[in-house]
């Protein structure tokens, strides 16, 4: 993977958005195993609001060194032991707004994934569409063994995992292979290590292929309809949103551009 930018952090995190809007957030602790306390997720916060605010195409989330992350670090932990219950809760309010900004930003999210995927770590991945692994990847909700719960990031690893699977392995805090990982929904593709970048392209690729126009309002549509019923006001939300799609210039573009046999106009 290559990026054009410089980054825009050298320390912590790193942010390169390419010239075709891709952008690449890596998390850079990898002397802590790029283990997360308050300043790396205040950092990446602005970043994703960076992403954002660029109208990325799509987002890359990696980490450098042996493992993707080993959730919180320790010293971090440490340190709010000592705060008040209110003062716990207003910090836990930060890594609740990183789970969900990364859940809900506009564009399609990559997550790739090589080594060790502990605690908050496993709720980066389920934040995001795609998850990539490597056949060494696994994954724990390691909360309960230091006594503490993956309450904030429940809401996201529910939805990737299922409740039976969550309530089997966050009780636990049994060690997830990357194989049962996939099993569970979790994971999308495990290749070789040194495929791992050559794996994260092609998705990447295949994402830019599609209409940006489409692609944002689908990831929308997918997150609306998600358990809801089939009743009269979802239906009247798809046959707007379709509708609104379908006389858009990149819907009448790319009506044209099937018919007419040619690539349309965003691939150019």
């Amino acid at each position: 993977m290559t990026a054009t930018n410089e980054p825009t952090e050298q320390a912590g995190a790193l942010l390169e958005i390419d010239q075709r809007g891709v952008a690449f957030l890596t998390l850079n602790r990898p002397q802590v195993h790029n283990a997360f306390d308050d300043s790396l997720i205040a950092l990446l916060l602005d970043k994703l609001q960076e992403v954002r605010s660029a109208g990325a195409r799509v987002l890359v989330l990696g980490s450098r060194g042996k493992n993707f992350s080993a959730g919180a670090d320790l010293g971090w932990m440490k340190r709010m032991a000592a705060y008040s219950q209110e003062e716990n809760r207003q910090d836990a309010r930060e890594l609740a707004r990183l789970m969900h900004e990364l859940d809900t930003l506009p564009c399609p999210t990559i997550c790739r994934v090589q080594g060790a995927a502990f605690g908050g770590a496993v709720g980066l991945a389920a934040c995001c569409d795609l998850v990539v692994a490597s056949e060494k990847a696994r994954f724990c909700l390691s909360e309960v063994k230091i006594g503490l719960s993956p309450a904030v990031i429940s809401p996201y690893v529910v939805r990737a995992l299922g409740a039976r699977a969550m309530r089997r392995y966050a009780l636990t805090a049994e060690v997830i292979t990357v194989q049962n990982a996939q099993q569970l929904g979790l994971v999308n593709e495990i290749v070789d290590e040194d495929a791992l970048d050559g794996q994260v392209d092609y998705f990447v690729e295949t994402l830019l292929a599609n209409s940006p126009q489409a692609v944002k309002r689908t990831k929308e549509l997918v997150a609306h309809v998600a358990e809801r019923p089939a009743d009269e006001a979802t239906q009247d939300y798809t046959t707007r949103l379709i509708a609104e799609i379908r006389v858009s210039e990149e819907g009448q573009e790319g009506l044209s551009a099937f018919f007419e046999k040619r690539a349309p106009g965003w691939q150019e």
